[in-house]
């Protein structure tokens, strides 16, 4: 099957809220219990750096962004990445060509750090961003309850070689 990345479009939204949903679900993606509302969702993220991968029939099978660590100056050039792939796709190697794509064009736009917070249980996420550059900063330990328990995340980042 063939995919193709381009930019996200605010027409995407419903699928992209959908296959947020799908990680939501999963348990292991976020510590967020429902998706937001579009309009919310929107807002949280740069307005660049958005990406949808299609499959060969234009159906959206994945999508990637990244968010604001802080609103301070100072972080201007650090964002926090999302990538999420439709359950029905992973095991496919999309997150990896959604984090190229993602990490080429932060480059182009000025970050010079990408960072993550992993829950440990997500070996498949761990595997990707290790494959790409990131490295593990720091165990925040029980850092947030979720459905009663404590979880703790792995911190990982990517400094660019790029943008100094």
């Amino acid at each position: 099957m063939n995919y193709e990345i381009r930019e996200m479009l605010p027409t995407d939204g419903k699928r992209v809220l959908e296959i947020f949903q799908q990680g939501i679900d999963g348990g292991n993606a976020t510590f967020d219990r429902d998706a937001p509302t579009w309009e919310s969702w929107d807002m949280n993220f740069f307005r660049t750096c958005r990406w949808i991968l299609e499959d060969e029939n234009e159906n959206t099978v994945g999508w990637a962004a990244l968010k604001p660590v802080s609103y301070r100056d100072c972080y201007s050039g650090v964002a926090e990445v999302s990538i999420y792939v439709d359950n029905a796709h992973q095991g496919k190697g999309l997150g990896t060509v959604l984090m190229k794509k993602l990490i080429l064009d932060s480059e182009e736009h000025g970050f010079w750090t990408l960072q993550s917070g992993i829950f440990p249980e997500n070996s498949a996420s761990i595997a990707v961003h290790q494959k790409l550059g990131f490295r593990t900063v720091g165990t925040r330990e029980r850092i947030a309850k979720m459905d009663g328990r404590w979880r703790d995340i792995l911190l990982m980042e990517r400094r660019s070689n790029v943008v100094k």
